[in-house]
């Protein structure tokens, strides 16, 4: 597989409730990450006193980042509001030559900054609220 452009990972998000994606605007740099807590069973038996996890159990979280420049677009006045009004919509996060991940998250952060000189920027951060989907691309 062939190097993919930065640019080409996209956090898009349900503008109206109704399944119509729209990608999250100004964004430069973006992050998926995804996490599994493990639950350790071992025990006086395990051979050879190494640690033994339980497959399939603990909690699994994924959670979103991204920064760039403010540009007041749709999608930037949807995350105000997802953010003001404590909703939990879908998301989606296309990973370029891989698939997309689709499902209920939460903003759990949202920052804005601007220096006399420079351009006014924002960040955002979003944590999973249910249950992923991945779509492989094909």
């Amino acid at each position: 597989m062939a190097a993919q452009n930065g640019k080409d990972l996209l956090i898009k998000v349900d503008l109206t409730g109704d399944g119509q994606f729209g990608t999250v605007a100004g964004l430069r740099a973006t992050r998926v990450s995804f996490n599994a807590e493990s639950v350790d069973v071992t025990s006086l038996e395990s051979q050879g006193g190494w640690r033994e996890l339980l497959a399939g159990a603990g909690v699994k979280s994924a959670s979103i980042s991204g920064s760039g420049v403010f540009k007041d677009a749709d999608s930037d006045a949807r995350a105000r509001q997802i953010f003001f009004d404590g909703e939990t919509p879908d998301f989606q996060v296309v990973i370029p030559d891989f698939g997309i991940v689709e499902g209920p998250f939460q903003v759990t952060g949202l920052d804005y900054a601007g220096s006399h000189n420079g351009e006014a920027s924002y960040e955002l951060s979003l944590a999973s609220a249910g249950a992923l989907t991945f779509t492989a691309v094909v």
